[in-house]
């Protein structure tokens, strides 16, 4: 696979691709400079794997290929008409003798290695950024595009800098239809590559897509004259999955930023919301304190629709110019992998990495002739080290890590899978780490900060895809998975920390902290010569293991595994779930953080007195309510808790009971926010006595006090054995 054979095209640069399945026809949209997109299309012939058991007396129009090789699918069929394609699945599917890939857009791109986007910049992708506001018809009700009387009262689109304004002229269906038909005709006018929105899936285009069906306005955003398509859908984002109503765009991509930004998350583990505006300011597109963006609080921008129109419209525009940063920043990877995998860059948004690296396989395998193994049966086996060696504050901390750990022992093993039988895997990750290094060294020289960009995203994908190729070993159904070598890399990779953490104790450098491939120590004498410690340590590592000097800070905290905070010198920076859990009340959270930085040295506000500042704001309710309320992600769907619960089942969960309270459109993946009112008889525990966040009222439905102080107590036992004066000066006894 050279870099120029996957991305090069007679017709340009691809940045649309869509098979129309009934018809056996691919559409291409190009990239010619100016102007509109060219369309071209093609006959397209489906294709998938069989072993030489399947029988295929009665299924016609095919053609079958011989594959060399040892893999049990060693029969390549291509059909003249996805009808035959069809009906071959129909009958076959479940025999366990066939392969194939789901997606016919990626059946397109892998047979032609016509891959998106070719050598297009990121810069020149067209993208629009779609974003609506709506108004309910029932006070203090959400929007429901069921419901008759609720509006879109405006569709905000930015393309290319473009803005474009759609605003409801009265609130009346004609208009609203009116307003529905003139989307249509923007999306055809601009010619997106990219559609874009914050939470677009579950709200923006659901609603749309209801709204058009009341009024009988075809959803026609489609290119090739193609009308969106829509249908339920999940992914999973680390430990969770979320629900979604997918929307699917014939030759465009829909960018779903919300979710991309919990993708982005999963490493960080920093974002405490996942809100468009949280997320903007997070990542530097909005600054801190908000500058002169708009915002509008959500239950008063449809009556700010009609007392300010120019703040309203001010405020969308703020909304479209936030979604368009967050996707600057989040989307140029997800672009390049494109360049490499034979993939549409909304599945490259959606998929994981197990099902990319999948996809490189069955390329390089499909255009070599060579037969496919079964998935093997992968077992579980022990991971990387990790280990936290001291607890409490430390000063001149160096952190050192060994640069793509798995993937280095990899080549150094220099042994492909077991069922790669044609030796594809160590070339491949080779190849990779070499284009990985090219445009690291491009993006570190270019003087140009655009194209420097570039370079770094696509060095980026190339890490993301090198260091993928190791999970891939030990993915359950992965095609070429091999879970031995995986468990040899792994103890290869224990062995290669341990040595460090004995050199590191040999040189008088303990170590406090060890996760997998990185370890951080109290460098003593060595915290101003860090290089000088780097070579020596260099020499106790294998050939082809290379250690990298990571980071120097003047201060860490050390409170367990996998949890620690660092003082780089200008910033504080956590990392553990038990220092930044999201499920953990807001006030608790902003403690805990006062309570690092002072310890760092960073901040010199006793967070003890902090403590006692909350305590009497709690006591006298003059807190706010968000400050106390708890949020948790949604790991069950709603009606799916319900049923359970009615037929007698267990455990009730107090994210669950509020998200019933909160209506129909809270779906599993959904952020609720609660608080818990005073006990009242048979209302003891939490589930009984949560509350969604917007319920609140402090005469009607006040949280309870003693509640949240038995939070607080709790906390500074927690951590008093870090700062005793958090227990020393804590009101003590009843309140009231």
């Amino acid at each position: 696979m050279s870099d120029e054979e996957s991305v090069t095209s007679n017709e340009g640069n691809l940045c649309g691709v869509w098979v129309d399945a009934k018809k056996s026809e691919s559409y291409f949209a190009y990239d010619r400079g100016e102007g509109a997109r060219e369309v071209v299309n093609k006959p397209f012939q489906p294709f998938l794997w069989a072993t030489d058991r399947l029988e295929l007396d009665g299924i016609g129009g095919e053609s079958v290929a011989s594959l060399k090789g040892e893999g049990e699918f060693n029969r390549l069929i291509h059909f003249d008409s996805w009808k035959d394609y069809d009906a071959c699945l129909k009958a076959t599917g479940k025999s366990g003798q066939i392969d194939f890939i789901r997606q016919l857009e990626h059946q397109e791109l892998l047979s032609s290695r016509n891959h998106l986007f070719g050598e297009m910049r990121f810069a020149n992708l067209r993208r629009l950024q779609l974003d609506i506001e709506t108004a309910s018809s029932e006070e203090g009700s959400f929007p429901d595009a069921n419901r008759a009387e609720d509006r879109i009262l405006a569709i905000g689109l930015r393309c290319q800098g473009q803005e474009k304004m759609l605003v409801l002229q009265e609130r009346s269906d004609d208009a609203e239809k009116v307003l529905l038909e003139a989307l249509n005709d923007c999306i055809q006018g601009f010619d997106p590559d990219t559609i874009e929105g914050h939470n677009i899936f579950k709200f923006d285009l659901n609603f749309l897509k209801l709204r058009a069906k009341r009024f009988k306005v075809a959803c026609a955003w489609g290119r090739f004259g193609q009308k969106a398509s829509f249908r339920n859908s999940r992914m999973k984002v680390a430990e969770r999955w979320i629900d979604y109503p997918r929307c699917d765009i014939p030759g465009r991509t829909v960018v779903d930023t919300y979710l991309l930004a919990q993708i982005y998350d999963v490493s960080t583990r920093e974002l405490m919301t996942y809100g468009l505006k949280d997320v903007a300011r997070y990542l530097g597109v909005t600054p801190v304190g908000g500058g002169d963006r708009v915002y509008i609080e959500g239950d008063k921008i449809q009556y700010m629709f009609d007392d300010d129109r120019e703040q309203f419209l001010a405020y969308l525009a703020d909304d479209l110019r936030e979604t368009e940063g967050v996707a600057d920043r989040l989307l140029p990877t997800y672009f390049e992998q494109c360049k490499t995998f034979p993939i549409t860059l909304q599945e490259a948004c959606l998929k994981g990495t197990a099902s990319k690296v999948d996809l490189v396989f069955q390329e390089e395998y499909y255009h070599r002739k060579s037969a496919c193994p079964f998935p093997g049966d992968n077992r579980s086996f022990a991971g990387g080290y990790s280990a936290s060696f001291k607890s409490g504050i430390f000063e001149n901390v160096l952190h050192f890590d060994v640069a793509s750990l798995y993937p280095s022992i990899l080549l150094f093993l220099n042994r492909n899978p077991e069922r790669d039988t044609e030796g594809v895997f160590i070339p491949m990750l080779t190849q990779l780490r070499e284009y990985r290094l090219k445009y690291k060294k491009l993006a570190r020289e270019s003087d140009d900060p655009a194209l420097a960009s570039e370079y770094e995203a696509r060095q980026l994908s190339y890490k993301i895809l090198i260091n993928s190729f190791y999970g891939y070993l030990g993915f359950a159904g992965a095609r070429f998975g091999d879970s031995g070598l995986a468990e040899e890399v792994t103890a290869k990779g224990r062995d290669i920390l341990h040595s460090l953490i004995e050199f590191f104790e040999n040189e008088k450098c303990p170590p406090l902290e060890a996760d997998t491939d990185g370890i951080y120590v109290a460098a003593g004498k060595f915290y101003s010569s860090e290089e000088a410690l780097l070579e020596r340590a260099q020499k106790v590592l294998p050939e082809g293991i290379e250690l990298e000097f990571d980071g120097k800070y003047p201060a860490m905290f050390c409170y367990k595994a996998k949890n620690y905070a660092l003082n780089d010198g200008v910033k504080m920076i956590v990392r553990g779930s038990a220092l930044r859990s999201r499920g953990i009340e807001p006030f608790l959270k902003k403690l805990t953080y006062k309570l690092i930085s002072f310890l760092l040295g960073i901040d010199e506000e006793d967070p003890a007195e902090v403590a006692l500042d909350f305590q009497t704001r709690i006591e006298d309710r003059s807190i706010g309510i968000k400050e106390i309320a708890k949020s948790e992600i949604l790991s069950q769907n709603p009606l799916a808790y319900k049923k359970k619960m009615d037929e007698g089942g267990k455990p009730r969960r107090a994210s669950a009971e509020v998200a019933l309270k909160m209506g129909d459109h809270v779906r599993m993946g959904d952020r609720v926010s609660y608080f818990i009112v005073p006990k009242e008889r048979g209302m003891s525990t939490d589930w009984q006595r949560a509350r969604p966040v917007d319920s609140y009222n402090a005469e009607t439905l006040p949280y309870d006090p003693k509640y949240y102080i038995k939070k607080l107590d709790d906390w500074r036992v927690k951590y008093a054995a870090f700062y005793p004066k958090l227990t020393e000066n804590a009101a003590q006894g009843e309140l009231f």
